[in-house]
């Protein structure tokens, strides 16, 4: 794997050389270092911290200074891969000078790369002032988790022609602001590969099928560690969660039956 730092410019290269864009969640520089160790080229530190280690069932309370806190921890495991931080709710759509105050504190607290949005045109003056003063931004459409009470749940967007023509239109929208990158999750297959050949700058699917330039995933979810969600989309490469059980109900018996800490495991002078 390359020594060298991957950077926005980077991502928009991969894209037009057709080669896909690894994207995943981490939360902590442990896990950080072994997503980043393992060559994902992307580290998105979520507002997914909120549900997945905070056991909310929004990501609507989540924080600056959560996200700061948990950017912070990220930041120290990350080398190569291009860290990005999610921008809270409330925290960017009142107004522009809101956004570039708390966009411009992630940045300078965290180290991070570039920050993620969620919205589509009406956005668009927003991610412009960012990138004016020099913060990249991932923009972020589909299903978008900030709004998840007003789209009436996690439902796949972008149905219908009306609905794909404003799809596209939102992309393009962003685009021209500035944006460097766009998630779109949960947007059925013809739709995503209709918005990804409309762009220059790469598109990031989750739940958004194959025709996307790259995918990115919820750590926890695909390591099989977070069984409470299940989602059609999601793969499981392991199964952790079940790794986990067996080691603590293997140091319980060892502790309840005297066979831990053995002679091994202990100072006898």
């Amino acid at each position: 794997m390359s020594t060298k730092s991957i950077s926005t410019v980077d991502l928009v290269a991969l894209k037009r050389d057709g080669r896909k864009i690894v994207a995943l969640t981490a939360y902590d520089a442990l896990f950080a270092g072994l997503v980043d160790g393992a060559g994902a080229d992307v580290v998105l530190v979520g507002d997914s911290v909120n549900t997945v280690l905070c056991g909310q069932a929004t990501t609507l309370s989540a924080t600056l200074e959560q996200m700061i806190y948990h950017g912070r921890m990220v930041r120290a495991g990350v080398v190569h891969a291009l860290l990005v931080i999610d921008m809270p709710f409330l925290t960017y759509q009142i107004s522009v000078d809101d956004a570039k105050r708390n966009a411009g504190r992630v940045m300078q607290a965290t180290g991070a790369a570039a920050v993620k949005l969620e919205g589509g045109a009406w956005l668009a003056p927003t991610v412009r002032a960012l990138v004016e003063i020099g913060i990249p931004v991932m923009a972020h459409l589909g299903f978008t988790p900030q709004s998840v009470h007003a789209l009436g749940g996690p439902r796949v967007q972008g149905r219908g022609v009306e609905a794909a023509d404003r799809m596209v239109a939102d992309a393009r929208a962003l685009e021209d602001a500035g944006a460097f990158a766009l998630v779109l999750e949960l947007v059925p297959t013809p739709v995503a590969e209709r918005v990804s050949k409309a762009l220059t700058i790469p598109t990031i699917g989750i739940g958004s099928g194959p025709a996307c330039d790259g995918q990115v995933l919820v750590l926890h979810d695909m390591l099989g560690l977070n069984e409470t969600f299940k989602a059609k989309f999601v793969k499981r490469y392991a199964s952790l969660a079940d790794e986990v059980r067996g080691a603590v109900q293997a140091f319980a018996a060892d502790v309840r039956e005297g066979r831990y800490p053995d002679p091994e495991h202990s100072f006898p002078t």
